[in-house]
Parts: C-alpha cells; structure tokens; sequence
C-alpha cells in the first residue's frame, strides 16, 4: 500500500515537470516595447544557465549570467518606424526615451516571469488532469510546477552575475555569403574569393563585437596596449588576409606568432614571409619546429620583423623573450631532441630571463613544453604548436596561453573529417603595468567555411604575484640539434 503511494506521488510530480516544461516552452514569451522596437522576451528551460540577446540574421550574443536551468532570450522582432524617426530628428525624444527604457525592461521582465509562471502552472495542471482525470492530483502537479520554477527563477537571482557581461560570447554567419564551399577541390577552385570572405567575416564580426562588448578597451588612448597573437599559419595564404583584417579592427600595436609559418622551411616557401612586410605594425616572431633557419632568415628581412632566437627586446613599451624550437622535424635526418631535451633547452635560458631589466612581461616559444622552466618567472606564455587554442594558469601565478592554428593548419586541416578552425586571440594589456587584463578569442571556421565566433576572457587578477615553485623541475643536459641549411632542405618532403 504504501509503495503505490510513494509511486502516485512519484507520477503525480513526474507529470508536474514534464507539464510545467511544457507549459513555460509554449507559453514563456512576451513582446513588449523598449525604446523604438517591439522585442521579444523568452523564458525556456535550459541545463546551461545564460542570457542571448538575437541579432538576427547577423547571430547572437551569450553571456554566463547565472546558475540556474533557465535561458533567457531578447530578440527584436520590429523596429517602429516612426519612434526611430522621432529620435534622429528631436533629442528631447532621444532622452526622454532613454530615460524610460529601463522601467519598459523592468516592467516587460516582470510581466514575462508572471506569465511563464502561470504558463508553467496551466501547463502541468492539463497534463496531469489528461492523464489522471482526478482535479486533486492535477493540483498536485500544477503545485509542484510552480514551487519547481519558483526555485529555479531564486536560484538565478541568487546566481545573477553581472560581470559576465564584460565576457559575452558572439556566434554568428557573414550576412548574405556566398554559398559554402564543400570539398578541398572546390576550395582550391574559389581560393581567392574564399579569402575575401574570410577578410570581410573578421571585419563585419568585429564591428558587432565591438559595438556590443562592455570592456572599455576599444578606445583610442595610451592605456592599452593591443596585441595579436597567431601561430601555425602553415604556408596558408588566406591567413594573411584575417591577419590584416584583425589587425585592422582591433587596432593592435603589435603582432606576435608562435611559430610554423611554413611546412617543410624549403627555400621555396621564403616567399611566403614577404607578406609581412605588408603589415603596419611589429611582428614578432619565433621559429617552430616546421621552420627552417633559412625561413627565419626571410622573416629576418622584412622591415617591420623582430625575430626572436634566445633574445629579449622591447616591443611598444613591452619586454619581450623569445626562443626558437630547437627540432626540424621536416628533416628525418635531423638529430632532433626529444620532449625531456626540449624542456631540458629551455631551463637553461630562464637565467637570462630572471636577471633580465626591466623584467620580461611575457615570453613567446613555439612549443610550451620548452617553456615549461618558465613557469614563476614570467607573468605569461605564449606558445603554439598544439593546432588549438588552451590556456593554463599555474598555481605559480604564469599563465600559459597556447594558440590555435590562424591558417587552420594548412593542408594538414583537410585530413580530419572537419576542416581545423582559424584560431587567433586578441591580448589586452595595462600600459602602466603591462599585465594581461583581457583577451578575445576569435575562432573562424575552417577550409571553405565562414562561420564566425569571438569570445572575451577577463583575466581576474591581472596584478597577481609571479612566484618560482618550490620545487623546480631538475633537467638533463642540454643537447646540441642538428639544424640544414636553407640548401639541404630545399628538396626535403613534407
């Protein structure tokens, strides 16, 4: 007797949440007027607590703004005519409608949780009644819906975040591309155009981004210092042209790559370090483990180049060390160091960085398992290889930043069955103390594809202490790599 009760009460709730998410998916929704548009406000059950505002059809914008099992959605869904005129021509209206647009969100908010909570209600009562057709146990269940959303909206307010707007989330399509292209053939047939595209998507998403981020680090003063970071490009040409269109947009006052601008470093692939040369800006540079001598001495030629290769330099105001990978894998007969060696070659240049003055503000290497010694030393890592993006912040206070490949690993993109995503970061440092206060990662989609997201990070104590560990790791000697020439790797394959 008892275990049939426990099993009514059991269906009686069951039929509450199944009704209560039913309720609130059809009937969670209100259009109410903010300023000039009529927009739609949503309410709908969700295992990831965030907020979207719709830009339809450019995309969205998510922000993490709580912790609960509700997403709320905010999409225009018209702009009334005659209002917009009214605020290009009188700005009395501009105010008085600015003044009153917090009071029609307040008040269209309020109006949207009543009646998802009604929604919730109505829906779990008609549920349970269809199913039981007993008016007490469809009140059980209407209860039970409405105690269930009560819940979740008090967990949300109680979770509300409101510096997650200054880490929003853009995910969207460029406006009328031209249609996809699918396979490697077709890629290479319409290279060019797929190039423009790519320029053009940075270009249209970053204007959104910009327009819509909160984190005042787009204006044109003295206190930020604007970096680019790339790596891999892999002898891609169409990196060249979201390398620009970045730089352009974000206004950055230096670009830094990790590393592999080529696939084998023959003496015919130098030609692709030219385009350097066609940037405004400082690009630095360290070898990777594709990159011969020869190609970091056709970057070395370029007016605007600062290669780094066990060096340290000043950069717009910032101290720089920067190392090259001490393998050639291209070349099988290349004596090349092992991982413990790689690591092993990097331990023995953190002396020269720890004496350094003024103290380096960040180091860049190709792989970080060289720049493992580094860590409580420098502040920040930048470092590649990896062919996507991942960051780590050691309990030492370094923050190893390992960027994705900005040239969607070449022609080794097209052997996965998804093309390898273009993946470059813009870094945001404080002039002053030259730390690391924010970085928005761009990510654009792969081999013939032209889809777009930038995500913003915060760092959350940018001022934090840099202490060596305890403990250092105790490396073997350091070997000596065999390096080719130019000549000898010439006719090297792949």
């Amino acid at each position: 007797m008892r275990h049939h009760r426990a099993s009514r009460i059991m269906a009686v709730i069951a039929a509450g949440l199944f009704g209560g998410w039913l309720g609130l998916t059809l009937g969670g929704q209100v259009l109410t007027p903010i300023g000039p548009a009529d927009v739609n406000l949503s309410l709908s059950p969700s295992l990831d607590g965030e907020t979207v505002v719709n830009v339809a059809p450019l995309g969205n914008l998510a922000f993490d703004t709580h912790s609960a099992p509700l997403r709320f959605e905010a999409q225009i869904s018209e702009i009334r005519l005659s209002a917009a005129e009214e605020m290009f021509e009188n700005p009395d209206a501009i105010n008085r409608i600015a003044a009153s647009i917090g009071a029609e969100l307040k008040q269209g908010v309020t109006q949207l949780f009543v009646q998802a909570a009604v929604a919730a209600v109505l829906g779990a009562g008609l549920v349970a009644l269809v199913l039981f057709r007993d008016w007490r146990r469809a009140a059980g269940s209407a209860l039970t819906a409405l105690l269930t959303f009560a819940a979740a909206g008090g967990m949300a307010f109680a979770t509300f975040n409101p510096s997650s707007v200054a880490e929003p989330r853009y995910t969207g399509l460029l406006a009328g591309a031209p249609q996809v292209v699918g396979s490697a053939e077709d890629a290479i047939m319409r290279f060019s155009e797929y190039q423009e595209q790519l320029a053009g998507l940075v270009g249209n998403v970053s204007r959104i981004y910009e327009v819509t981020s909160t984190l005042p680090v787009y204006e044109d003063d003295e206190s930020t210092i604007r970096v680019l970071h790339v790596s891999d490009l892999h002898i891609n040409p169409a990196a060249w042209d979201v390398i620009g269109s970045l730089a352009e947009q974000f206004q950055v006052d230096f670009i830094v790559d990790s590393g592999d601008l080529t696939d084998r470093g023959s003496a015919a692939e130098d030609a692709f370090a030219d385009e350097i040369s066609g940037l405004d800006v400082p690009y630095v540079w360290v070898r990777g483990n594709h990159d011969s001598m020869g190609t970091q001495r056709a970057v070395e030629a370029q007016s605007n180049a600062v290669v780094l290769d066990d060096e340290i330099e000043e950069v717009s105001g910032m101290t720089i060390y920067g190392a090259g990978d001490p393998r050639f894998t291209p070349d099988q007969a290349a004596d090349n160091p092992d991982a413990g060696e790689v690591a092993a070659i990097g331990a023995a240049r953190v002396e020269a960085v720890r004496e350094a003055d003024p103290p380096v503000d960040f180091a860049v290497m190709h792989d970080r398992t060289q720049a493992e010694a580094f860590t409580g030393e420098v502040p920040l890592v930048l470092a590649g290889k990896e062919h996507r993006r991942s960051t780590v912040l050691e309990d030492t206070g370094t923050r190893y930043l390992a960027q994705g490949s900005t040239g969607g690993a070449g022609l080794q993109g097209l052997d996965d069955d998804e093309p390898t995503p273009y993946e470059a970061s813009v870094l945001y440092f404080d002039a002053e103390s030259n730390r690391l206060q924010a970085w928005d990662n761009v990510t654009l989609g792969g081999m013939g594809l032209t889809s777009a997201q930038i995500e913003r990070r915060v760092e959350e104590d940018p001022d934090r202490e840099i202490t060596p560990p305890e403990n250092p790791p105790v490396t073997p000697g350091t070997p000596t790599p065999t390096r080719p020439s130019p000549t000898e790797t010439a006719g090297e394959s792949g």
